[in-house]
């Protein structure tokens, strides 16, 4: 791991080819959240592709509309959402619609790490 950031809605874990994130219990995910994304994709990711995982481990929400603005950070490769729970799964498949970039579904966190590092790879 490169580093490890706490912010007030999620936690960071940035590593070479990807981040993880895990938003905590209750947030409502805005576009103005894309701001923190960038300002980390400048910072540890700068002229290096990578892949964004959400590791949903706690119940939030998100506006799909956010996907519009994530898909133009030039460099970011694809997305990836790790659940077990039936209904972020589904959530996840309508937020694919939004987002014009390879979006994964995975189970296990070991799975859309190996999918990440795949991607960035190519």
């Amino acid at each position: 791991m490169r580093a490890s950031l706490t912010l007030n809605f999620c936690d960071m874990s940035i590593y070479d080819n990807y981040l993880v994130v895990v938003m905590h219990e209750g947030i409502n995910v805005l576009p103005e959240h894309n701001e923190i994304l960038i300002e980390v994709a400048n910072e540890y990711f700068k002229n290096q592709a990578f892949v964004y995982i959400t590791h949903r481990i706690n119940s939030y929400s998100v506006d799909p509309q956010i996907y519009f603005e994530t898909a133009k950070i030039e460099n970011l490769k694809g997305f990836a959402v790790v659940s077990n729970d039936y209904k972020a799964k589904s959530n996840a498949e309508v937020e694919k619609m939004f987002f014009n970039k390879p979006f994964g579904i995975f189970s296990e966190l070991n799975e859309a790490v190996d999918w990440a590092n795949e991607l960035v790879n190519q």
